[in-house]
């Protein structure tokens, strides 16, 4: 009775349950002869069965009864999934101190994962509020925090001399709202940002000491994060964010940009550009769409390619690639 005895029955009690089954109201020594054994060891199976609730005993001679299998075998079922599940939570409390061991003897080893949304959320904070030289980020949808809401914190470590690095994707360019409450008051007080159209991944890295990464890059993957120690992948995603940082292009403060919308940038000549001409190159040049450009600096689609191609008809260019390769021999990006 390999199947019973998942539930904690001995073979012996679990062959003289189902025997049990077959032969309503039976005496031990019915149950000995149909299994084979001796009274003595029929009785002791028969009152193990009683005394755990599978089986009901009455009159003289006692005789047994099987109680049914959905409520005698349920209940045993259930009362071993609390045990399994006490278990998983013993294994859980373990492997915390298991992976506090190993980063005191091997830091090198040390990658912690993390589920809860409200402590991913502390984590980040933390590693900002700890950061003394420099914070690297990635950043790209979708968000478990409102995005800027880190601003105050960031301004103030820039005021004690931590570098900030950002390299925005061409999704968070694009939310709305984002560059204006967030992007360029963040650039005015410091930031040195950068745009690519995709990022591979999401990424918080600080003073190369601890890097905080996605489980998954599958929606919703924000909801769970890699902590990665000092180690050969910290040192990857160094590497990573270094060569993104150097195919990013340029987000320059654009408070032209924001506060005259409505207005024609003036036709460039050989001259530096205005900051709306500007930053169209900027989203050009990093590869974003006429949806995303328009999003960003509240255009229409309409309007946003009439402007690219009044800049192209300005620098000579026959495309947009080429646009912003004259715009970078100029000097404007």
């Amino acid at each position: 009775m390999m199947e019973l005895g998942a539930l904690g029955l001995s073979e012996l009690d679990g062959k003289v349950y189902v025997a049990l089954i077959g032969r309503p109201h039976a005496t031990s020594a019915q149950i000995a002869a149909d299994c084979r054994l001796s009274a003595i060891a029929a009785g002791r199976a028969l009152a193990r069965l009683a005394q755990a609730g599978l089986a009901d005993r009455a009159g003289r001679p006692v005789r047994y009864a099987a109680v049914a299998p959905d409520e005698a075998l349920g209940a045993l079922i259930v009362e071993r999934e609390a045990r399994l599940n006490q278990a998983r939570s013993l294994v859980s409390e373990l492997m915390k101190a298991h992976r506090e061991t190993l980063r005191v003897g091997h830091p090198d080893l040390a990658v912690d994962v993390l589920t809860a949304r409200d402590d991913i959320s502390a984590l980040v904070q933390r590693i900002h509020a700890q950061a003394r030289v420099e914070v690297c980020i990635l950043d790209r949808p979708p968000y478990i925090d409102r995005p800027g809401s880190n601003f105050g914190m960031q301004t103030a470590k820039q005021r004690q001399g931590v570098r900030h690095r950002v390299i925005y994707d061409g999704g968070a360019i694009a939310w709305p709202g984002r560059l204006e409450q967030d992007i360029l008051p963040s650039v005015r007080a410091g930031e040195q940002a950068r745009v690519r159209a995709e990022l591979p991944l999401k990424l918080v890295l600080a003073d190369d000491q601890v890097a905080v990464i996605p489980l998954s890059l599958a929606p919703r993957g924000e909801a769970g994060v890699y902590i990665v120690h000092r180690s050969s992948i910290l040192v990857a995603l160094r590497a990573l964010f270094d060569a993104e940082w150097e195919r990013a292009a340029p987000l320059p403060d654009l408070p032209a940009a924001a506060q005259a919308r409505g207005a024609e940038p003036a036709a460039p000549g050989r001259s530096a550009p205005d900051e709306q001409t500007r930053s169209l190159l900027t989203m050009l040049a990093a590869g974003l769409t006429d949806r995303a450009i328009a999003r960003s600096l509240e255009w229409s689609e309409r309007t946003t390619q009439r402007r690219i191609q009044r800049l192209m008809l300005a620098l000579g260019a026959a495309t947009r690639f080429q646009a912003c390769h004259l715009a970078m021999q100029r000097g404007w990006l």
